[in-house]
């Protein structure tokens, strides 16, 4: 008997041995995948996108589809567009500073926000931390068209610490840009450097993301995607190219928008969060550091970044209820699930010509369902 239950537990091992190779070896079919992403251009759901898949510390996946704009005549979107990241920007730069700051005690998370922004304790706020602001607790309101108020990027921060909240602190998570432009504004604060600076000199530099960046030069200009006009613009001169007014009046680098980068340096930057803080055996975080901020807790959102809600996530149906990412307004996105070791980037200009188009809600589940049927295959 002794040596049946030996003789079973050996096959049993040799058949999981058996389908993890098997796994390895498969070669995913992306044709569907193909097929959804060029039927979405067909479809007006951006005119172009570039979209990167990361399994397992390798690329299986890194195309680009449609154009620069509608029009035919507009040069094809490449896997070197750069797009405007938009929110994208609160996780991978603000985020990342964050957690380099945090475990070199230059900030701490449960400080209140007025130890830093003294100002900010008006109107009853003296108790919001700095990781309400990071899980979007805190109270404070979503959006504010600042440019209709503001002519400064000091009257901008004003307004925002003269703010009140409009709900109880911690009673509920309510996505809010103002929390990261003050997140932008205390790292300067702590570091004496732009938000600009401190992002190129941690991350862009060392892990060699070299298209990416705030304000890109006109040399660049070819190959950026536009986003949509703003004739809403009240100020002189016109709006720089970044599509957040916010942005634009903080000067095109803020907490919460600004970043241009394209899949390729977003890669880098995803795998390096992978595999706890290290890519090509340079570490710019420490793997406990990754972990803390991206742990699952009782919260809908992890610390800089949000968390997938199982039926209700733009990550689909299918990743896991551990993976964490981040949506940006004009049409990006990165998904992450740990469980699968599974990357999905997204970078499009889904609001060229106009904000008005909406058609990529749907298309983002379908969109991770799709990735996870090609390389998982359930």
């Amino acid at each position: 008997m002794k040596a049946l239950r030996s003789l079973l537990s050996l096959l049993v091992s040799l058949a999981v041995m058996t389908a993890a190779l098997t796994a390895e070896a498969r070669t995913p079919d992306f044709a569907k995948l193909d097929a959804v992403m060029k039927r979405a251009v067909a479809d007006s759901v951006f005119p172009g996108a570039s979209l990167a898949v990361l399994y397992r510390g390798k690329t299986l996946y890194h195309k680009a589809v449609g154009r620069l704009t509608y029009d035919t005549a507009s040069a094809p979107a490449d896997t070197t567009t750069i797009y405007d990241a938009a929110s994208l920007t609160k996780a991978v730069v603000t985020t990342s500073i964050a957690m380099q700051l945090v475990e070199r005690d230059s900030l701490d998370l449960r400080a209140p926000v007025a130890r830093y922004l003294p100002g900010f304790a008006a109107s009853g706020k003296g108790r919001v931390t700095i990781e309400q602001l990071m899980r979007h607790t805190s109270g404070l309101r979503a959006h504010t068209f600042y440019a209709k108020s503001c002519r400064t990027p000091g009257e901008v921060f004003r307004a925002i610490e003269q703010d009140s909240l409009i709900y109880r602190t911690g009673s509920d998570t309510k996505y809010s840009d103002l929390n990261f432009i003050l997140l932008g504004r205390i790292v300067e604060k702590v570091t004496g450097q732009s938000l600009a600076a401190n992002f190129h000199a941690r991350f862009a530099a060392p892990l060699g993301m070299s298209s990416t960046r705030f304000n890109p030069p006109p040399t660049l200009l070819f190959r950026i995607a536009p986003t949509a006009p703003d004739a809403a613009w009240p100020l002189a001169p016109p709006r720089p190219l970044v599509n957040d007014q916010n942005a634009a009046l903080l000067g095109g680098a803020a907490g919460h928008a600004g970043l241009f980068t394209t899949t390729g340096d977003l890669m880098k930057m995803v795998q390096m969060l992978m595999n706890g803080g290290e890519l090509d055996g340079k570490r710019s975080i420490a793997a406990s550091t990754v972990r803390m901020f991206l742990r699952k807790t009782e919260w809908p959102r992890a610390i800089g970044w949000d968390m997938a809600t199982p039926g209700k996530s733009s990550a689909g149906s299918r990743f896991s209820a551990s993976s964490w990412g981040h949506l940006g307004y004009t049409g990006t996105s990165i998904w992450v699930d740990p469980e699968k070791d599974l990357a999905v980037i997204l970078l499009s200009n889904r609001v060229w010509p106009t904000e008005e188009n909406i058609k990529i809600r749907k298309f983002r589940p379908v969109l991770h369902d799709t990735v996870v049927e090609c390389v998982v295959g359930k």
